[in-house]
């Protein structure tokens, strides 16, 4: 006679996120799933712009990692998102591991969708708050407007930057796209 295995359902947003196949454009925010279809390809370019001059920039000068979605990066038991960039520095390169990031990336940057700008500038912006990033940046797909979010005693002072341009204290650099 054979044992009878029981099955036990996922009984949360972030049990159902771990059964799900590799490379599904997923995220879990408050524990609520949300999939979201491939971006567009002005979002494409610009994130392109971005990443290939942080990138530069951050492995000339040997200053951590910079990575691109998607990478799931597990922020907390209730929320993994996968930023467009982010960057790690090496002070915190032990929480890169196989299976993704544990823990909070020290920059993140999103490029807003139609779909998708009340989310980044809501939910997303007061989990990446909450957690410890020390910058978030805001850019439109359509106008290249760039909001900064930038850390300060554990809450986001927002200030509006150039167009076309990030400025990182954290880095003390420029970037233009």
């Amino acid at each position: 006679m054979q044992a009878h295995k029981t099955i036990i359902p996922p009984r949360t947003a972030m049990e159902v996120f771990e059964l799900l196949p590799e490379g599904t454009l997923c995220q879990v925010i408050e524990n609520q799933l949300y999939m979201s279809p491939a971006p567009t390809f002005p979002h494409f370019l610009i994130v392109k712009s971005i990443y290939g001059k942080i990138n530069d920039f951050v492995e000339k000068n040997k200053l951590g990692i910079v990575a691109f979605a998607p990478v799931d990066v597990y922020l907390d038991e209730r929320n993994v998102v996968q930023p467009d960039i982010f960057f790690i520095t090496n002070e915190q390169e032990d929480i890169i591991t196989k299976k993704g990031i544990r823990g909070a990336p020290d920059i993140v940057i999103e490029v807003l969708s139609e779909g998708n700008a009340s989310f980044d500038l809501g939910e997303k912006r007061n989990v990446y708050e909450r957690n410890g990033v020390k910058e978030y940046f805001t850019i439109d797909c359509k106008t290249k407007g760039v909001h900064a979010f930038y850390l300060e005693s554990g809450k986001y002072k927002e200030v509006k930057l150039k167009n076309g341009e990030i400025k990182s204290k954290l880095l003390q650099q420029a970037f233009t796209f």
